[in-house]
């Protein structure tokens, strides 16, 4: 209390007690206690002259005129309006109650309640702006000892009769002398009490005086004769009795709880409270708090006992108790980027699918209103270090994130910490309203100030290694454990003088450390975990609580599908788009960099020249990997953190049972549509720098597809490690190997022999999307330009034919030479070994050439097919030999002589420099001699009983094992799957989003979490 409040009361005590008769002793008394409850000793004198100044009466100078009664002057009546309106400006609506019930105090005193002294007290009451109601309440309980004059509203009396009132409340309690009345003052939410009895009361560990009102406050506790105590809770029961209020009974029974390590992290809980209680977790740090809190929502899963939410067990009959729960955890639950308002809004919108956009606006306004925020809901919540909105408030909108839906059971780890001791009673208050309402509430607290601990209904304290070791009423722990350790004034909780209670005093028992015999602390403590939870066990008794047969109330009611993708959406772009950095950053990144790559590499081949030439730029396969590894890492970055910094938000959400498929869903399509924008203008951009014509959308679609296997591929990453720096640490690790086999750093042919394979990609490359897309993009550069794309066919035509006749022919005469030459000389085993190898290739050439000209057939290859060789058979091979050459001579010089009509042709319609700047502008050398391997050395391979080609791999067409075979060698002009053929670019990137489908999958069903969840159990269990 202020001093100017303070000063102010001593006036208006003063002008009450003059007036009648004057002040007498009682009021006197009253006045000094008064002062000696809020005071030092030194300051009450100086206080309680202010009072004597103002109680004398100046009017009655005449001692003939003493003892008569006397009207209040108009002075004084003025004095007093003055006095109430000053105050009331400076109080609260509390203060306001306290001050109006000491007045009715003061007068009670010495029971002189005339109309002058009624007069003044209902002046205040008007100014306070109290209801008529309220007023004649607080009066009559002051005045009146008779409860039949009690029989009000709002009043509860304890007494040893039934209750014969039909508008109060009743508590009974044998053996109580007299009567206990409580009344509520509800606009304040505050309760008093008077005892009109002889016998010994305590509130708090205090003796009663049947002459004085008390404030019962919240965590108070009354202890009667013969009677277990009263608690502040039973009291707030009776008033908040209400037959719409849903029941809950929550029991927990030998609950136990064993870490995966195989330590203890709970030992034998057990618990029993119902809907309306505020219930207090504390202990030392690792006493297993969080765990407690964690198990007794849902979170995790106990090792032994059962929790029952209305007889529902919880962690097996999750469908019954859905919605039941929400869950408020220590950290931030918050989107930073989005306002006060968006943040509420979107989660309101996730629970309550029948509202429309105006009940939900009013809802959240009206939730803000009463935690105000309001003022403040306009503004970026900002990050915790860099603050948009105080401390307090982030609690307080993450507390409204889960009350907007009003579950019926709330679990809160500790919301108090980091908080100024204003904002935690704040905090607290929101919490204990909400226990009025009837809802059950569970909070984790470190470190409580004395009103905060007194506001709990029970405390429940832990003691390292997960021992119980109290379970009650919070007032009465200091008094359990002083008595437990044999203190002085162990019945004694409270301070006398200031009603303060110190929770740490009991901490400070329990952890309590021997002393040796030099006086210091040893390390040993006096009583061990152990010791306590025998304590424990011998001397708190479980509460017997009736379970609630219905079905728990829920507080759920979640939009479909398609609306939660839209929420998710929706929020997630807003977020994105309010982040003007972040947009900035991802617009300008992949045009800047496409500029600076496209700049470095536009090569110009002759010095003394400015013209660039893309035929002659050398650089340009080099890009296409770039640009491949470009999309790769874009696709990583933007969604690295998507799911790990929503993974709180998740754990929350978790509770409302949304959908996970509409959650990714949304991530994946703003993820996708970055990646599609920041491609675009990397290629828009680069491609136009190095004068790629007519490829835009085919360079496009191909990043993009790699780019959005990225994205899923960082979104699995995101979900399933719990540190960011592990995330990007391991981006690293995804990305090399698909630099290193994507093709354009190491050639397929020449890895090591492990992986490698001689005609086709090695299987380990084909699970690498950089590998597809860059051999599209190569062939699709070389095959599909607008120059190429002229000649392509009769090109392929002219280059197996010259393969044909050149390397694979001869090669099959040398080998049917061989063999004849060991059937004609002495066979040794040597020549054995080679003639076998070399019938083996001409037994499978040989038929593939069957199937490949059919109008040539020869009856030797029935003989040959059986591995029969002789003279016979080797004339007629070479026959057949002969026939091919020609055919494929023939064949070349055809295609031959169709291609340079068609250059000739060009050349007379178009001209030779117009044919010429065509083939500069869009056919690129260092391409070409890529996709035709011109530098290869060795144009044919063997290997066993088959001939590679290792040339112009651009223009062989792939030869599937069977229908469905889609594997090839590298860089094949098309691609084979159920019998027909595909072109490369356009089959590759459907192989790319195939991949993408599937990481979809492994995302959607957390299988890389869970495989290491397993690997991990099974260690443990070896």
């Amino acid at each position: 209390m202020s001093e100017e409040i303070l000063k102010a009361l001593m006036q208006l005590f003063g002008l009450i007690a003059k007036q009648d008769e004057g002040v007498q002793e009682s009021e006197i008394e009253f006045v000094k206690n008064f002062l000696k409850q809020q005071l030092t000793a030194e300051a009450v004198d100086e206080y309680f002259a202010l009072f004597q100044k103002h109680s004398k009466d100046k009017r009655n100078s005449n001692p003939k005129e003493e003892g008569k009664v006397q009207l209040t002057s108009m002075k004084d009546s003025v004095r007093i309006i003055g006095i109430c309106k000053k105050i009331n400006k400076q109080l609260n609506k509390e203060q306001k109650v306290v001050v109006l019930v000491r007045m009715y105090e003061l007068v009670n005193a010495d029971r002189k309640f005339t109309d002058q002294r009624m007069a003044i007290i209902n002046t205040a009451a008007d100014v306070f702006k109290f209801s008529e109601e309220e007023k004649r309440n607080i009066e009559a309980f002051v005045i009146n000892d008779d409860l039949t004059k009690l029989d009000i509203d709002n009043v509860l009396a304890i007494n040893a009769k039934a209750n014969e009132g039909k508008n109060r409340e009743h508590i009974k309690a044998s053996k109580l002398h007299g009567n206990i009345v409580i009344l509520r003052v509800k606009s304040a939410d505050l309760y008093f009490l008077r005892y009109t009895g002889d016998q010994d009361i305590f509130l708090n560990g205090l003796l009663l005086s049947n002459r004085r009102i008390y404030l019962f406050p919240k965590g108070s506790f009354l202890k009667l004769p013969a009677r277990a105590p009263i608690y502040y809770t039973d009291v707030v029961s009776r008033f908040m009795t209400d037959a719409s209020t849903p029941k809950i009974s929550y029991v927990v029974e030998n609950l136990g709880f064993q870490f995966k390590n195989g330590g203890i992290g709970l030992r034998d809980v057990n618990l029993a409270e119902e809907h309306g209680r505020l219930i207090g977790i504390m202990g030392a740090s690792g006493a297993g708090k969080t765990t407690l809190l964690n198990v007794l929502s849902g979170t995790e899963n106990p090792s032994s006992g059962e929790v029952r939410i209305n007889g529902a067990n919880l962690h097996k009959e999750k469908d019954k108790v859905e919605g039941v729960i929400g869950l408020i955890p220590q950290d931030d639950l918050l989107i930073e980027e989005l306002t006060v308002f968006e943040n509420l809004y979107y989660n309101a919108k996730l629970c309550f699918k029948d509202k429309n956009e105006e009940e939900i606006t009013q809802l959240v306004n009206d939730t803000l209103q009463s935690l105000g925020l309001f003022e403040r809901r306009n503004l970026k919540v900002g990050s915790p270090l860099n603050k948009m909105i105080s401390g307090g408030q982030r609690k307080r909108l993450n507390i409204a994130l889960e009350l907007i839906r009003e579950p019926s059971i709330l679990f809160v780890d500790e919301p108090t910490s980091g908080l100024s001791s204003r904002d935690s009673e704040n905090v607290m208050n929101l919490l204990r309203e909400l226990t009025l309402k009837g809802k059950l509430i569970f909070v984790v607290i470190h470190q409580p100030s004395s009103d905060i601990y007194k506001m709990f209904d029970k405390m429940y304290i832990l003691d390292t290694g997960g021992y119980p070791v109290y379970y009650g009423n919070p007032s009465e722990s200091l008094i359990y454990f002083k008595r437990l350790d044999a203190q002085i004034n162990s019945e004694q909780g409270e301070c006398p003088q200031c009603g303060n209670l110190n929770p740490e005093m009991v901490f400070n028992i329990i952890d309590a450390n021997v002393i040796d015999e030099y006086g210091n602390y040893t390390n040993k403590r006096k009583t061990s975990p152990q010791e306590w939870n025998q304590h424990y066990l011998k001397n708190i008794e479980i509460p017997k609580l009736s379970e609630v047969e219905t079905s728990p109330p829920k507080s759920l009611n979640i939009p479909a599908w398609i609306k939660q993708f839209q929420i998710y959406t929706l929020r997630d772009f807003f977020s994105k788009i309010s982040n003007k950095q972040y947009i900035l950053l991802n617009l300008l990144e992949a045009p800047i960099l496409g500029f600076i790559l496209a700049f470095l590499i536009r090569y110009i081949v002759d010095p003394e020249s400015d013209v660039y030439i893309f035929r002659d730029n050398e650089n340009i396969p080099p890009y296409i990997f770039m640009g491949i590894v470009v999309s790769l890492f874009f696709g990583l970055i933007v969604s690295a953190e998507e799911i790990f910094k929503d993974a709180k938000i998740l754990k929350r959400e978790a509770f409302l049972n949304l959908s996970r498929s509409s959650y990714l869903v949304s991530k994946v399509l703003i993820l996708f549509t970055i990646s599609a924008i920041q491609m675009g203008l990397f290629v828009g951009v680069a491609n136009t720098v190095l004068g790629i014509k007519d490829m835009y959308f085919d360079f496009w679609l191909a990043l993009f597809s790699v780019s959005a296997f990225a994205n899923i591929l960082g979104l699995i990453l995101s979900a399933s490690f719990n540190s960011i720096v592990t995330i990007y640490i391991l981006i690293p690790l995804v990305m090399i190997p698909q630099m290193v086999l994507g093709g354009a750093m190491f050639t397929f042919d020449k890895l090591n022999r492990d992986i490698s394979s001689a005609d086709k990609v090695p299987i380990v490359a084909e699970f690498m999307p950089s590998r597809w897309i860059y051999e599209g993009l190569m062939v699709d550069q070389f095959k599909n330009n607008k120059f190429q794309k002229v000649f392509f066919d009769v090109e392929q035509e002219e280059s197996a034919t010259d393969f044909k006749v050149v390397h694979y022919l001869p090669e099959l005469r040398d080998a049917a030479d061989e063999c004849k030459k060991y059937i004609s000389g002495s066979g040794s085993e040597e020549e054995k070994e080679d003639y076998i190898s070399n019938l083996a290739l001409l037994k499978n050439e040989i038929g593939n050439e069957n199937r490949r000209v059919k109008d040539m057939q020869f009856g030797y290859i029935d003989k040959l097919k059986e591995g029969l060789f002789d003279m016979d058979v080797y004339n007629a091979m070479i026959k057949h030999l002969d026939a091919l050459h020609k055919y494929y001579s023939d064949k070349f010089v055809a295609a031959t002589n169709k291609k340079e009509k068609m250059v000739n042709y060009a050349i007379s319609t178009y001209g030779r420099e117009k044919f010429n700047d065509l083939k500069d502008t869009y056919i690129n050398e260092s391409i070409s001699d890529i996709v035709r391997k011109v530098f290869e050395q060795n144009e044919i391979l063997r290997d066993g009983d088959k001939l590679i080609q290792n040339v112009d791999p651009i223009y062989k067409m792939p030869e599937p094992d069977n229908i469905i075979g889609f594997r090839s060698h590298f860089l094949a002009p098309k691609k084979h799957f159920g019998g027909q053929f595909y072109e490369t670019l356009w089959f590759n990137i459907i192989i790319v989003w195939i991949f993408t489908i599937i990481l979809y999958a492994v995302l959607y069903f957390d299988l890389l979490r869970k495989s290491f969840n397993a690997i991990g159990e099974l260690k443990r269990l070896k």
